[in-house]
């Protein structure tokens, strides 16, 4: 009918893209009669050193997984503490707790929302066995006095990278050296559907955590002979089941092809949407660190200024939802979630930046298949829920 208002579909945070290649490939892998771990998993670790520069890269049935392969590798264990921020997603506490181990938390830095060595270094104590900072939203963690850190209270590090592929800091990609935990979960910037990937430079390491994520056996490989494993594997310690099956490992070699221009892609759309946001003083973006870096934008993610704007965040995200914008929350800080305020005493005066933020983030739609356009109908919306909120 004349004057009709059509409706726009509703914008998701995050869209897979996937290609016809992606889809044959895995219907490929069905009809070959081998669905489990086997060469596509391997040729997936090959793609996936060769993208970041790994030494051994260990593929496993999500980033969590591969968190908890590391941290029982590393013997983390009642008496220990493991540093990490709170902003950040609930599964790497969660594991530490599940270990028996002490999360000690630490400050973020209020404009990249990712931890600092003079950060970690408060929460350093003769129990300090592990360090695991975040790269997130795709900007990439100052890795040198952080390591530094490590070293001078002899602990571990690993990077939680599940935000961070094709990230890069000064000259080296993130996961190319140290060990780093890489998430290929749908809404990631290559998935496996679900998925993660364990890159790290030390092959002790490396060959203990293929062992771990298939029962403790000495060998999990594929043989290609036989079109099987081998039935002489024996198990040399008790493991997980946390091996990736060929189906999910063959979505992500083709997508690992196209990283490059899809996080250009990406990287465009955060340009758009930071000019366009430019003049509302109600919205801050998250600000990209001082240093030399390679961003992947992973996220798009801004804080709401709650005082200028008179909203809070919650309303905010259920205006953009009513205008047919779906947002993001990453993260709540992890010692604000329900389990951790009751059975955990944390100073919230040692982490103002995490609770201000946690307060305020917000995570605006950003994927390769988006249009200027579609960045344009976002900050529309944003400009009309604001606008409301301010009568």
């Amino acid at each position: 009918m004349f004057g009709h208002r059509i409706e726009e579909p509703f914008l998701p945070l995050c869209r897979p893209s996937l290609t016809h290649e992606d889809i044959a490939s895995v219907t490929g892998v069905l009809r070959s009669g081998w669905l489990t771990t086997g060469p596509r998993v391997a040729d997936l670790e090959a793609a996936f050193a060769r993208t970041t520069g790994c030494r051994h890269a260990v593929a496993v049935s999500s980033a969590t997984a591969g968190m908890h392969v590391l941290l029982h590798a590393l013997g983390i264990g009642p008496g220990d503490e493991v540093i990490t921020p709170s902003l950040t997603w609930v599964s790497t506490v969660n594991l530490v707790v599940l270990r028996g181990a002490t999360p000690v938390f630490a400050d973020v830095e209020r404009d990249t929302a990712m931890t600092s060595a003079r950060l970690v270094e408060r929460c350093v104590t003769e129990r300090t066995r592990l360090i695991v900072p975040v790269h997130f939203a795709g900007a990439a963690l100052d890795l040198d006095d952080l390591r530094r850190v490590a070293a001078g209270c002899d602990a571990h590090l690993v990077e939680d990278a599940a935000h961070a592929l094709g990230s890069a800091c000064r000259d080296s990609m993130v996961g190319e050296t140290g060990t780093a935990v890489f998430s290929l979960h749908p809404i990631k910037n290559v998935t496996t559907g679900e998925g993660g990937v364990i890159c790290t430079a030390d092959s002790e390491l490396a060959g203990r955590a293929r062992r771990l994520r298939f029962h403790g056996l000495e060998a999990d490989a594929y043989d290609r002979e036989t079109g099987g494993r081998t039935p002489r594997a024996e198990v040399l310690e008790p493991g997980f089941k946390y091996n990736l099956p060929d189906m999910n490992a063959a979505l992500g070699i083709g997508q690992l092809t196209r990283l490059a221009a899809n996080n250009a892609r990406r990287a465009a759309l955060a340009h758009a949407y930071a000019e366009r946001l430019a003049d509302i003083p109600e919205v801050l973006p998250l600000i990209a660190p001082d240093y030399p870096m390679r961003h992947a934008w992973h996220l798009y993610v801004i804080r709401v200024d709650t005082e200028r704007a008179g909203i809070t965040r919650e309303a905010f995200m259920a205006g953009l939802a009513a205008r047919g914008i779906g947002t993001g929350l990453h993260f709540r800080a992890v010692h604000e979630q329900r389990f951790y305020r009751e059975t955990m005493r944390v100073d919230d005066d040692r982490l103002p930046n995490t609770i201000w933020n946690s307060a305020r983030l917000c995570s605006l739609p950003l994927f390769p298949d988006m249009r200027e356009t579609d960045v344009a109908r976002v900050v529309d919306a944003i400009k009309s829920v604001l606008r409301r909120s301010a009568r």
